[in-house]
């Protein structure tokens, strides 16, 4: 069984999020056409940036094309229209709005090349990626083309396909420690039922740092900087058993906060995005005892690998693979370019 038969047993709307620019992220994305084409099963295709164009805007590289078969689905800008080689029938003018155009939903005439946009807002993108399950798409994929952690974001759809490779790092065990990682994250524990949790969804609107102690809500006035660690290590002390931050979640939030008082305290997050400590940092604070809980967690349905770096170098493409399974044993590494 091919590994889109396998996500579409699961999932409906999946996302491909790329570690980095040139991971791997539109090659994974024709590699999943193109086993639907073999199958025969009618994919809805959208992004939330840009994508199918031959050279990327920013960095100038030569990027893989994107080409569709007859009868897909897909979000096309009324200027990106016509640069199509495709045959594309517009069932549908939308209401979203980009920088290059209002946005078409269309069905792939004749079989060709596209260049795919979407809308930003994760709200937009659940429309419209219900629209497409409803007039016959059997799996939606979006292309993550520009914010990967927005993208990523547990209510942007069912799963995410994590595209990474050789670009990460010129040493295969930092790629695969890197990816381990952003995996690891993304699967943390969910924050158990309970008088925490019930004050977090009830106040999680206010978008406000809170302290939770004793079954009380606090909400601190955050000074910043240091300062927030300064003043949620006096909360531990204090007796604070939860700290629930609705924001960006970063080292320096911890490194002030005395190795006894962070033993004591469990931070809540709304999902994995919001973490910004790299993978060194974030295996000190575990060793001092950090916990971090999420109220939504990301699924990973799967990882591509690509061995090739655009500087060059490239990777044992089935050594890479192997590392990259064996560190993650419960999810499907694909090697997308064997």
């Amino acid at each position: 069984m091919g590994l889109l038969n396998e996500l579409k047993e699961k999932y409906r709307t999946v996302s491909i999020v790329g570690m980095a620019k040139n991971a791997g992220k539109t090659t994974a994305l024709n590699f999943l056409i193109e086993e639907a084409m073999d199958e025969g099963m009618r994919l809805g295709i959208t992004s939330t940036g840009r994508d199918g164009e031959t050279t990327d805007l920013v960095t100038g590289t030569e990027k893989p094309r994107v080409y569709l078969d007859e009868d897909t689905l897909v979000s096309v800008p009324t200027e990106l229209y016509d640069l199509s080689d495709a045959g594309l029938e517009i069932l549908k003018m939308t209401e979203y709005r980009t920088s290059i155009g209002r946005l078409l939903l269309c069905r792939v005439a004749q079989s060709g090349y596209v260049q795919v946009a979407g809308p930003v807002a994760t709200s937009q993108q659940k429309t419209l990626c219900s629209e497409m399950l409803d007039m016959g798409a059997e799996m939606v994929i979006i292309d993550g083309a520009i914010d990967r952690k927005a993208i990523a974001a547990p209510d942007a759809s069912d799963a995410i396909i994590i595209s990474t490779g050789a670009v990460i790092s010129r040493n295969m065990n930092k790629v695969v420690e890197e990816t381990a990682h952003m995996v690891n994250l993304y699967g943390l524990e969910l924050l158990e039922e309970g008088t925490a949790k019930d004050l977090i969804e009830k106040y999680a609107s206010r978008d406000k740092v809170m302290f939770i102690n004793d079954g009380q809500a606090d909400f601190p006035e955050i000074l910043g900087g240091l300062g927030n660690s300064r003043i949620m290590d006096q909360a531990v002390a204090d007796g604070a058993d939860h700290i629930y931050i609705p924001g960006a979640f970063t080292a320096g939030m911890l490194h002030e906060i005395n190795p006894s008082n962070l033993k004591k305290v469990t931070f809540v997050l709304k999902d994995p995005t919001r973490i910004f400590v790299n993978r060194g940092d974030w295996a000190r604070f575990l060793k001092k005892g950090m916990r971090v809980k999420v109220m939504e967690n990301i699924k990973v349905a799967a990882v591509t690998v690509n061995p090739q770096a655009p500087a060059g170098y490239r990777f044992d493409p089935e050594e890479l693979r192997d590392l990259m399974q064996k560190a993650l044993p419960d999810i499907p590494v694909t090697d997308v370019r064997i």
